[in-house]
């Protein structure tokens, strides 16, 4: 089991920097990927960006070059670094965690409760 924890979201102006964290229940280390999602109103959840247990990165292309996710394995932490806020960015961000149940070899995704990021002005 993994619980995560979202939090830093807010209203920005467009061209504003926002960092959203998501703190896991257990160390990250042992968490295959983890990365975030977004979902704006009408519209379906969509990847922004993931990183793997290796540190392998990857992201959608609406965010290349805007948004970066590190971590911080000692608080067991990965963070949206977000800059460059676009009206488009609004949207309700959600935490996810991916792992393998080795007993039932099956796999065992989780997600937070979500944060909203709102980038108006």
């Amino acid at each position: 089991q993994v619980q995560l924890v979202e939090s830093g979201g807010g209203l920005v102006q467009p061209g504003g920097s926002l960092r959203l964290s998501c703190a896991a229940s257990r160390s990250i280390d042992s968490i295959n990927r983890m990365g975030w999602y977004r979902q704006a109103p009408g519209k379906e959840r969509e990847l922004v960006a993931h990183i793997t247990s290796g540190g392998t990165t990857n992201y959608a292309d609406s965010v290349k070059g805007r948004f970066t996710i590190p971590r911080d394995n000692a608080k067991n932490t990965v963070y949206l670094q977000m800059n460059s806020l676009k009206p488009e960015d609004t949207a309700v961000y959600y935490c996810n965690a991916e792992t393998f149940d080795y007993v039932r070899g099956v796999p065992r995704v989780y997600w937070g409760q979500g944060t909203q990021v709102t980038v108006s002005s």
